[in-house]
């Protein structure tokens, strides 16, 4: 069995609503179908924008669409909030510039969903948490305004475990989001609504946060792509935070090409995705950290998928990380527990919501994320002494890392996303099946994860492949630091390797 860290046993120890807007009708400015039965059943940014430009279809039919298919898979219970009456209101608008001649933005009319604790002009921003059920933030994240600079249209904000502390997505004030492949089993999280809306074919893609895995993990057990981005690269003020140190927003989508798109928008980065042939790929594999205790089922596709590279002609270059797991158990969790505090309670205070970290902590629905809560802010909370050895641990992460990149002349590691395919959601609170044994449910699923995040690397995961039981599996690849565009072409070129065809059943109306 895994052994765990003392803050990580601690973390075991203490351990739907939905506001929506009926549609209306708009007028829209030409004659264009109001419905789209040629939509695809899961459709990306490019196919939906080919559609527009050749007139097969508008915005107003696309947001038409993409409402109906809210409600063809409302048992995902995906969404805290559908704004149905302002993507429509939006998409009149767009329909109208681009009959008007003005040139569209590579996003025009295109649906996007929002993670509910990224701030939204005009919508709740409720953190997945009672004590903000009410807070409606007047100005957006700064990611938000790029997209819809760009065309996009927000159609709603989506369920997520409560307050991101978490990575099941079962929340007990919005109610548990279900896996579309499974809707008995979890969706990953903590922005598993996103996931669940991505994977399902209800949107293109849309936003999550990553603190320790949240836009990978959900990706691998539903069977899309996710993205999280070097820190710093994109804007993240206005999100709900956990630790300034570790979240990011972060991508999901269905495929490499949409998550090059919309970082070219958010991350305003103008250096091409270059075309390279897997030959000239140099991949490590850091089997003893991240490849340890693995699901049976998880690694024998991992180890086909493994076999598939090499025989494309990636180089797969066998080397360890030198100290990870010390270094992660002396910076991981002291590092989230100390801001959190400090973190939430400034966000609560300067973005005037009315609510006190005690507040919170009280009104706290999930039994985790309440014992969480009241564990970093009791008597046993982080010292500033724990939190600057665990800020010099991470230092020398980094280092580590940067020297393994180094020495091996890597593009990138490879490992599976997680340790395990996804699991119920009832009996998943504190510990899940591995291996024939019940192991702690949230270090079990970031164990891989998590490194990127302590070291600031861009991570991204990819589907490779269904266990046995029609379970999605995750392949994740990590770069050195700031090599988000190189990291997308490597991501590019894996994909076409790969091939990922097992997508989940479809409801049909």
């Amino acid at each position: 069995m895994r052994v765990l860290s003392f803050l990580a046993a601690m973390l075991l120890i203490v351990a739907g609503c939905s506001e929506s807007t009926e549609p209306v009708a708009v007028s829209a400015s030409t004659d264009k179908p109001a419905t789209m039965a040629s939509m695809p059943a899961y459709p990306d940014i490019d196919s939906l924008s080919v559609m527009q430009a050749n007139g097969e279809s508008n915005s107003t039919a696309i947001v038409r669409e993409t409402l109906a298919r809210i409600d063809r898979f409302a048992s995902l219970n995906a969404f805290i909030t559908v704004a149905a009456e302002s993507a429509e209101q939006r998409a009149g608008e767009l329909d109208r510039m681009r009959d008007s001649g003005k040139a569209p933005g590579p996003l025009h009319g295109i649906p996007l969903v929002v993670k509910d604790n990224i701030h939204v002009a005009g919508m709740l921003n409720t953190a997945g948490t009672p004590g903000l059920k009410d807070f409606v933030p007047a100005v957006s994240n700064e990611v938000v305004q790029r997209l819809e600079a760009a065309g996009a249209i927000i159609i709603g904000k989506t369920n997520l475990h409560e307050l991101a502390f978490g990575i099941t997505s079962n929340n007990a004030a919005f109610g548990a989001v279900r896996n579309p492949y499974d809707e008995n089993l979890i969706p990953g999280g903590s922005s598993g609504g996103t996931a669940a809306a991505v994977s399902a074919g209800i949107v293109a893609a849309g936003l999550g946060t990553d603190t320790g895995g949240s836009v990978r993990i959900p990706p691998a057990l539903t069977g899309i792509v996710g993205f999280r981005p070097s820190m710093g690269r994109y804007p993240s003020t206005a999100v709900t935070p956990i630790s300034h140190t570790r979240d990011t927003v972060g991508l999901l989508s269905r495929t490499v090409g949409d998550l090059i798109v919309l970082d070219k928008v958010i991350a305003g980065d103008q250096k091409p995705v270059s075309d390279i042939r897997p030959d000239e790929i140099r991949l490590g594999v850091p089997r003893q950290y991240f490849y340890h205790d693995l699901d049976e089922q998880t690694a024998a596709v991992m180890d086909a998928t493994l076999n598939q590279l090499a025989e494309a002609g990636v180089q797969l270059i066998e080397a360890d990380i030198p100290d990870i797991d010390s270094l992660m158990t002396a910076s991981a969790f002291p590092i989230a527990f100390y801001e959190v505090l400090r973190d939430l309670t400034t966000y609560l205070q300067d973005f005037n919501t009315g609510v006190s970290f005690a507040q919170l902590t009280e009104a706290a629905a999930s039994p985790d994320v309440k014992g969480v809560l009241q564990l970093v802010s009791g008597e046993n909370k982080t010292s500033d002494e724990v939190y600057a050895t665990a800020m010099e641990a991470r230092a020398q992460l980094r280092k580590n890392y940067q020297q393994y990149f180094a020495d091996q002349q890597l593009d990138a590691i490879v490992f599976p996303t997680t340790i395990l395919p996804a699991r119920p959601i009832q009996g998943s609170l504190e510990t899940v099946w591995l291996n024939g044994e019940q192991v702690p449910t949230l270090p079990s699923y970031i164990h891989n994860t998590d490194p990127a995040s302590i070291a600031a690397l861009p991570g991204i995961s990819l589907p490779v492949g269904l266990t046995t039981s029609g379970l999605p599996v995750g392949m994740e690849i990590d770069g050195p630091e700031q090599s988000d565009r190189r990291l997308l072409a490597v991501a590019r070129v894996l994909e076409e390797i790969i091939d990922f065809s097992g997508r989940p059943a479809q409801k049909r109306p």
